[in-house]
């Protein structure tokens, strides 16, 4: 079996962050409990209705696919894409298949085929109780952007990896809350496997992955159950399969659809779009924000914090503009370990960013202990004050004078003769120990730059 190369490719599907639905103004409320309630005669599928394209939907798209790098189209048109179920209302979906809004472009090095606009179904709801199927047609329409990947993923890690980071983007792109758990990015996998790349096997479909976790475990069963048909001499069947999240499996659906199945043709309803004769397209790259690829480089070329800080300050602005303020009165890069440190495990995110510098700026005077900063984070208020004063209230701040330490050097010395006799031979550990030890004598408030000072100076 470990012969077998996987190949895998992506088909996500993004519900887009609008204030109405596709073709119709009904209200686009994912948090929406009451069922067909946002509904339409348009999204309904009534004779005789007509849609109009949301604008709003089509520049989403267009931004994301300039954020992804991929080619924009000018000409692009809408078709009928059919097929019967009864999520679907019209009996069949608005979508796009030959001329899709953005063609190309890669994330986390992932190439990307295409990026495409179409609309929602709607839900069912099954009751076991009454053994009865329910339709709640309030999603059906919402705008939704399909965006499929190249072949190219060759690990379950690295499928979930570019599906974390897409979310990450949409939301920096604010196109999408992309939330998993209320369906608002769906994820399907194309797996296949062969003795060797670019071979490519026989492709299966995993329908539906509402996890990362899911996307994970559900692409190394595939692969898994492929390598063990292959093994066994058998051939794997083209089909689409569905996910067990409880059993961690996957099941046959049914056999999978190609294009011509569904009897793709322009949607007669809806005019092609010109994109460069229309004004709200212009200008789209102006209105990007910075992208976390991009952030990512600037954070270590400015700040050379640690990866994982970077990280946690990509998904957590509110964190990252703290931090970011932090530096911005500090002003010194060498300070920007010690200040990513103390405000991701210490302080409290209601702290002003002034009070933050400030006690920063007592660590690295050695005003200060690691101790004493701790404490000092705990009781400063949520309002502007002299750092140094409050702490000096609150004995926080650490004695250097050595006139005032210079007891405190003899007791240590004379409490432990071994120590000292370690580090008259050389140890160097050993002064570290005393200069603890003098730390703890005077309750935390001796300067530990002072006292090595005062320890060498009466150990010589």
């Amino acid at each position: 079996m470990s012969n077998f190369t996987p190949t895998i490719g992506l088909e996500i599907h993004v519900e887009l962050k609008t204030k109405t639905k596709m073709f119709c103004n009904s209200v686009n409320n994912p948090d929406e409990k009451r069922p067909n309630v946002n509904i339409c005669p348009i999204c309904l599928g009534h004779p005789g209705t007509l849609p109009t394209i949301n604008k709003e939907a089509v520049k989403h798209v267009l931004r994301v696919g300039l954020a992804l790098g991929g080619q924009l189209a000018d000409y692009t048109e809408f078709e009928r894409k059919n097929y019967f179920y009864p999520d679907i209302p019209k009996g069949y979906q608005i979508s796009q298949y030959k001329y899709p809004l953005v063609t190309g472009g890669s994330l986390a090095e992932v190439a990307l085929t295409r990026i495409h606009l179409e609309e929602d179904t709607g839900r069912l709801q099954h009751d076991s109780k009454s053994g009865f199927s329910f339709v709640d047609f309030n999603r059906a329409g919402v705008p939704l952007m399909e965006l499929v990947t190249e072949p190219v993923i060759t690990s379950a890690k690295q499928a979930a990896d570019f599906a974390r980071e897409l979310q990450l983007l949409l939301r920096y792109l604010a196109v999408s809350d992309a939330d998993m758990e209320k369906g608002q990015m769906r994820v399907e996998a194309n797996i296949s496997i062969a003795l060797a790349a670019p071979s490519l096997g026989t492709k299966v479909e995993i329908k539906n992955l509402n996890s990362f976790r899911s996307v994970e475990r559900a692409i190394e069963y595939e692969i898994k159950r492929q390598s063990e048909v292959l093994g066994r001499g058998e051939q794997v069947m083209q089909e689409t399969r569905g996910w067990d999240d409880i059993q961690r499996i996957t099941f046959s659906q049914r056999e999978k659809e190609s294009a011509h199945d569904y009897r793709y043709f322009p949607e007669p309803d809806l005019p092609p779009l010109k994109l460069s004769e229309i004004p709200e397209f212009q200008n789209l790259a102006q209105t990007l924000p910075e992208l976390p690829s991009a952030k990512r480089e600037r954070y270590k070329k400015d700040f050379g914090i640690k990866d994982e800080d970077i990280e946690i300050y990509i998904n957590n602005q509110s964190k990252a503009n703290e931090f970011e303020s932090v530096m911005k009165i500090l002003g010194e890069k060498r300070l920007a370990k010690s200040a990513s440190n103390y405000i991701l495990n210490e302080v409290k995110s209601s702290l002003p960013v002034s009070s933050v510098a400030g006690t920063i700026r007592l660590i690295d005077g050695y005003e200060l202990s690691s101790r004493g900063a701790k404490e000092l984070f705990k009781v400063l208020p949520e309002k502007e004050v002299d750092v140094r004063k409050f702490a000096e209230e609150r004995g926080l701040i650490q004695k250097s004078d050595e006139s005032m330490l210079v007891d405190v050097v003899e007791q240590v010395i004379n409490a432990n003769p071994k120590t000292v006799a370690d580090y008259r031979a050389g140890k160097a550990a050993a002064l570290q120990f005393l200069i603890g030890q003098g730390i703890k004598e005077s309750g935390g408030a001796a300067n530990p730059t002072a006292l090595k000072k005062l320890f060498e100076k009466a150990l010589k």
